[in-house]
């Protein structure tokens, strides 16, 4: 017997809104809401319409992640902020490592990589940009870390002890023993917020008896299309609103509730224990995995139409570093703006220009 398919027919399903799931394709990917597409109808962009249209509400907020909806633009401009927030707000992290002496059992490389990994809590606002890789070190763009880290012998360890850590001092080298060294007036600047690594223990490397670290970091302001290391988020993701769509002319059977109710998430379809009538959770079906399954069963044909709304964003952003979760969007708004400004200068410029089209000079990024 033929798989069925759900049919875009069924009442509630719009395509202008919707894009369609179906059991082995999607539907309705392209939006439609540009002018020409349909006949008789202007939609031209109209920015009255569009801050009618434009939500953002907050679902969840934590120390180092945030979750929130955002309803109302197109996924260009979505998707824009999601790779803005990846490669192009900045931080600030370890580039160079000067090593003196290393006689730990992790070579100069691996080490000094790991070091490039640590989010430090430094507000790049504070500090200019390098435009140049070779241009000269200044208290302006550099910070100055030391690592200076020797393991010894614990001579009150207690007897009989196995744990390294009681039979040895040092015997971890963690992200905390990174001591800042001000330059120039960085003491004056950040003394309210001194420069330190965002996780105190984090783990570089292990230590023995005359074993011993010591190393110099410079520290720079960066972006992540440079880098990962510059990345301020671990992850930066959106998904489209789920939409489940029941078919009111043809109602789930009353003995296969429970049956239907297992093809989707928990929580998301609701069965009423008397009737054994079925509704959608609104408020759970954000949680709904799309998996399909409804699809596999025959006897649902027709049943439930799956869909996501176009312009319903579900933005889940982890942050690692400086930044609070709250602030990465407007970092990324800000970035976005600067490009914009950018853009109409040059445009600007051409306008300007009486003696024909010339070449403009656009800045980086």
């Amino acid at each position: 017997m033929p798989l069925p398919t759900a049919s875009a027919s069924i009442t509630g399903f719009d395509p202008r809104r919707h894009v369609g799931v179906h059991a082995e394709r999607v539907s309705h990917v392209s939006s439609t809401d540009y002018p020409g597409h349909y006949p008789d109808e202007d939609n031209s962009w109209d920015l009255d319409k569009f801050k009618q249209k434009l939500k953002l509400k907050v679902q969840r907020l934590s120390n180092r992640s945030i979750e929130f909806d955002f309803v109302g633009v197109d996924a260009s401009i979505a998707n824009a902020f999601r790779r803005i927030l990846i490669a192009e707000v900045p931080t600030v992290t370890v580039e160079r490592v000067y090593v003196w002496d290393n006689t730990s059992v992790v070579v100069d490389e691996i080490l000094a990589q790991r070091i490039g990994l640590i989010p430090l809590n430094v507000d790049p606002s504070f500090m200019d940009i390098k435009e140049n890789p070779t241009d000269q070190a200044t208290d302006r763009n550099t910070l100055v870390f030391r690592l200076r880290v020797a393991c010894t012998r614990n001579k009150n360890a207690p007897k009989g002890s196995t744990d390294p850590k009681e039979l040895y001092v040092n015997s971890d080298v963690l992200s905390s023993h990174l001591e800042w060294v001000p330059q120039g007036e960085q003491m004056t600047v950040m003394a309210g917020n001194p420069p330190a690594p965002t996780n105190p223990n984090i783990v570089l490397a292990k230590l023995r008896p005359g074993q011993e670290i010591d190393m110099e970091l410079h520290a720079i302001k960066g972006v992540g299309k440079d880098h990962a290391k510059f990345c301020p988020v671990a992850t930066a993701s959106y998904r489209l609103l789920p939409d489940i769509i029941l078919n009111p002319n043809k109602p789930v059977p009353p003995h296969l509730a429970e049956k239907f109710q297992k093809c989707f998430s928990p929580g998301v379809i609701r069965v009423d224990p008397h009737t054994k009538d079925v509704s959608v959770d609104k408020e759970k079906a954000r949680n709904e995995s799309m998996s399909r399954e409804v699809y596999r069963h025959p006897e649902f044909e027709g049943c439930v139409q799956l869909a996501r709304v176009r312009d319903h964003f579900l933005f889940k952003i982890e942050s690692e570093g400086f930044y609070p979760p709250e602030r990465l969007l407007p970092e990324a708004i800000s970035v976005m703006r600067g490009k914009i400004a950018n853009i109409r200068r040059a445009a600007e410029a051409l306008l300007e220009d009486n003696d024909g089209p010339r070449d403009v000079e656009m800045a980086d990024g």
